[in-house]
């Protein structure tokens, strides 16, 4: 009896209630994807026309994405084989750390510090202090920006004058891109680790080193040896419990970091959702009895939300669907699986940022009874039921679907 979790960095199904406070209002990741490819908008694979999701639907996806939101059609493929639903984040922001630790029992209810989008962006001090502690001859960017944007236009510049490239964005989190060869991996990691200190004043939630390669504009490309250094969560999450009780607990891609390796028994790190699902696969395989497998499929995030490339976000969706049997011959009789994400990052939304949205859950195994659960009041529900499963006791918050 095992968990095997995977996060759809990014997949939301549709914006929450509250949504039009960060701006968000009609935002839905998955809808409007859909959507886009039934117009035959989007090419991918050399062909165009409806999402090729067979194994999602059969897990009950399009019914959860229906409920969600009526305006996405209530697509099947014959009676769902899993539980299936939805799940609005009781934390007060949209960001990676909030979404993956309320998923594990441990809502973020305080505010994270955001660094104001003007520039500069960040405080004077702050940046003083990181150029005199790192030795560094200055800083660029010290702004809002999409990280692929920000290297295409400072990245010359970057080289030539052995400064980092500093911005943020809507999350609560610090991000310095640098040349891996001309500034160096390891310094990079070093400078911020310097700022990971630097910004606990200001409840920053991450800093990111943000690597990259290439000589020139077009060339620059963001390498898979991205580092998140997260403050640890403020409470133990389900993760944490099941350490504690002696349970294995696998964190593959950026798992470990977004938890600041609390809980985390092995680390995993592999680049790009094919090898992350290679692992996850390869776990699911060896993990002992009671072992909590946790992956990240961070490239429908990073890679296709953020850049706003729905064809790339659907041909990702495609691709990973085409594995879902995989997973399944993997699993053992008292196995669960469940899908979910963390927030949305509509691709057809303004700006770069991600969107406040319900996110799916379909929980799956040999011994889970199908059908629906409903629209959940907390991603909590997720870690609660997880805990159920494993005998791992009651969790402060949520509510088990099993």
């Amino acid at each position: 009896m095992r968990a095997i979790i995977a996060v759809l960095d990014s997949f939301g199904i549709g914006s929450t209630p509250d949504a039009a406070r960060f701006g968000d209002a009609g935002a839905n990741t998955f809808g409007h994807i859909a959507a886009a490819c039934a117009a035959g908008r989007v090419a991918r694979g050399g062909r165009t026309g409806a999402l090729a999701i067979p194994n999602f639907l059969s897990l009950g996806l399009g019914l959860a994405a229906h409920e969600a939101d009526p305006a996405v059609p209530a697509i099947t493929n014959g009676a769902p084989t899993g539980r299936f639903g939805s799940a609005v984040e009781r934390s007060k922001g949209k960001d990676t750390p909030s979404g993956h630790w309320e998923m594990m029992g441990l809502p973020v209810e305080t505010d994270w510090g955001y660094f104001p989008d003007h520039v500069p962006t960040f405080p004077a001090a702050l940046t003083a202090a990181l150029i005199e502690r790192a030795k560094l001859p200055g800083i660029l960017g010290d702004c809002h920006a999409s990280g692929t944007e920000i290297i295409e236009r400072l990245g010359v510049e970057h080289i030539r004058t052995g400064k980092p490239i500093c911005y943020t964005s809507a999350d609560s989190v610090f991000q310095i891109a640098a040349h891996e060869s001309n500034f160096g991996l390891q310094r990079l990691y070093k400078v911020c680790r310097i700022a990971r200190d630097l910004v606990d004043a200001y409840n920053v939630g991450r800093v990111i080193a943000r690597p990259f390669v290439g000589e020139r504009p077009g060339e620059f490309r963001r390498t898979g040896n991205r580092h998140d250094y997260a403050t640890p969560p403020h409470q133990p999450t389900l993760l944490d419990i099941a350490h504690a009780a002696g349970r294995e607990v696998i964190g593959i891609g950026k798992i470990s970091d977004i938890f600041a390796g609390s809980g985390i028994t092995h680390s995993l790190k592999a680049d790009g959702n094919e090898k992350i699902f290679d692992a996850m696969i390869a776990c699911a395989q060896r993990a002992p009895d009671g072992a909590i497998v946790f992956a990240n499929f961070v490239d429908f995030d990073s890679s296709y939300g953020h850049r706003r490339d729905v064809a790339g976000y659907a041909a990702a969706l495609e691709a990973f669907d085409v594995r879902i049997p995989e997973l399944k011959a993997a699993l053992r009789p008292g196995d669960l699986a469940v899908f979910s994400a963390d927030h949305g990052c509509d691709p057809t939304w303004r700006g770069t940022d991600h969107t406040r949205e319900r996110v799916p859950i379909l929980a799956f195994g040999p011994r889970i009874t199908p059908g629906p659960i409903g629209k959940r009041q907390t991603f909590a529900d997720i870690g609660q039921s997880i805990a159920a499963h494993l005998g791992l006791g009651l969790l402060p918050f949520g509510t088990s679907f099993l």
